[in-house]
């Protein structure tokens, strides 16, 4: 994940979480042998983060069904 560091870019996120109190997340799967990529989207209330944890703690395990090695999982948010 990249952060913006700019002082617009930091306004422009402050001024949209305030707002909108949804987080959208894009994870992405890749197997390091590259035998597997998948790209996932959800969306998940402030409120409910704690779905979200379950969500991430469930990917963190996964294992490539052809090689076996564990899966790198990468998050993109939109907050």
């Amino acid at each position: 994940m990249e952060i913006d560091n700019t002082k617009n870019g930091s306004e422009k996120s402050l001024g949209g979480s305030v707002s909108d109190d949804t987080l959208h997340v894009r994870a992405t799967i890749v197997c390091p042998n590259g035998d597997y990529k998948k790209t996932f989207k959800n969306q998940f209330l402030r409120k409910d983060l704690e779905l979200m944890v379950v969500s991430i703690k469930v990917f963190e395990w996964l294992t490539c069904a052809k090689c076996g090695e564990l899966l790198k999982l990468d998050l993109e948010f939109n907050i």
